[in-house]
């Protein structure tokens, strides 16, 4: 009967350390400018989440806005959307600004400790991350390439590179190019 009751114990043990380290752990909370909190990582009966990374004082993310826009709209009803504000200047006011003048209309998380980005390893605003059901990155870097460089932009953007990826992960197909480098501003206050 004791050796029953200690491996019981063992296993017990065993299993709430497995939980702790499968994903139970890994559960993120963050506000958002409606009141709510939401995890980023859960896709719910949707094939992916989609992080945009942004700032209202990146000059970049300002021209980016309006093709984040179309995006949401295009792929909102099969993918999470998210705007994620990882500045920790960033207020809910200054966010929720953001969002009413760049006319975003999906939620929009506020990441003052940075942990979504360390996470997800985002370090520039604009940058997407794209992730799996199971919460692996399936797309991390540029929306396009409108920038070729921190300040070298184009007229217009000759790829679409974040369309193309969310295109193969709604078919179930691997991404073709799933990390093109985003061009933009450091995240404030990211330490590397």
């Amino acid at each position: 009967m004791r050796r029953w009751l200690n491996c019981y114990k063992l296993m017990r043990w065993l299993l709430l350390f497995s939980l702790l380290f499968t994903g139970f752990a890994a559960a993120l909370e963050l506000p958002a400018t409606d009141g709510k909190s939401y995890d980023p990582l859960i896709t719910g009966e949707k094939k992916a989440v989609v992080l945009f990374f942004v700032s209202p004082f990146c000059p970049t993310t300002k021209s980016f806005m309006k093709e984040i826009n179309q995006i949401t709209a295009d792929y909102s009803d099969r993918v999470v959307v998210y705007l994620v504000h990882s500045d920790p200047e960033i207020t809910n006011e200054v966010a929720m600004e953001h969002a009413i003048l760049s006319e975003f209309k999906a939620t929009v998380l506020l990441d003052k400790e940075q942990a979504l980005a360390k996470q997800v390893q985002a370090k520039i605003t604009p940058e997407v991350v794209v992730l799996s059901p199971k919460a692996e990155t399936l797309y991390k870097g540029r929306i396009n390439d409108l920038y070729l460089g921190p300040t070298k932009r184009q007229r217009a953007a000759t790829t679409q590179d974040l369309r193309d990826a969310l295109d193969a992960i709604l078919a179930g197909k691997a991404v073709p190019s799933p990390h093109p480098e985003a061009q933009g501003c450091k995240i404030g206050g990211m330490k590397q």
